[in-house]
């Protein structure tokens, strides 16, 4: 990842957050086919000794599957927030013009090797996993006993597990920390009448890293 050091995200716990707040990430190989990738949703999990891994399953018929036991690594990308910033919400543009369009935004990429597993314990456990971080906060949150057990049983025949220890990790905040006060608080305010989540997400870490 291209990264120039104004833009750069080593603080573990802010990475984490992004990761949290955005599981659904693109799981990318390499094997004898080529480049591949997916979008797999990822639990971050803190182990007993204190390292990281991540964590997620697969369709059983999905080829990615001989890539990563294969693999010596994989990289995992989570996208954060991103939007637009329009040059007309800079300040210097009335005062030079030498201003141009960019994309302001935060993405976390993890390295590690993977490793495939198809113990139905294991998967169980994943799946209750992940779907009590989803559901968590809905009026009724729907867990894996509400189904029949034939039917969660048959449907994780179809699937495998997956564990990436995290062996390197990257953040990247482009957030206008390269324009001066006054063009960061032009696009803050421009982002503020923006519609979107994303928008307000953006205009928050700009204010944040300012």
């Amino acid at each position: 990842m291209y990264q120039p050091r104004i833009f750069q995200e080593q603080r573990p716990a802010v990475l984490h957050a992004l990761m949290r707040d955005h599981p659904l990430a693109t799981l990318i190989t390499a094997g004898s086919g080529g480049l591949m990738a997916n979008l797999l949703p990822f639990d971050l999990i803190e182990t007993a000794g204190g390292d990281h891994l991540l964590r997620a399953h697969l369709a059983r018929a999905n080829p990615q599957i001989g890539d990563l036991r294969d693999a010596a690594e994989a990289l995992v990308v989570f996208q954060g927030p991103a939007a637009y910033v329009t040059p007309s919400w800079y300040a210097s543009k009335a005062a030079h013009g030498k201003v141009v369009p960019t994309w302001n935004y935060a993405t976390v990429q993890v390295r590690g090797r993977p490793r495939i597993t198809e113990d139905p314990a294991w998967l169980s456990a994943q799946l209750a996993a992940l779907t009590a971080a989803q559901e968590a906060g809905r009026p009724r949150p729907w867990a894996m006993t509400d189904a029949p057990a034939g039917f969660i049983a048959a449907q994780m025949k179809g699937i495998v597990g997956l564990d990436i220890p995290i062996a390197r990790i990257d953040g990247k905040w482009k957030v206008s920390q390269n324009r001066d006060r006054a063009d960061r608080q032009g696009v803050v305010a421009g982002l503020a009448a923006e519609p979107g989540d994303d928008a307000a997400a953006i205009a928050a870490l700009i204010d944040a890293a300012s």
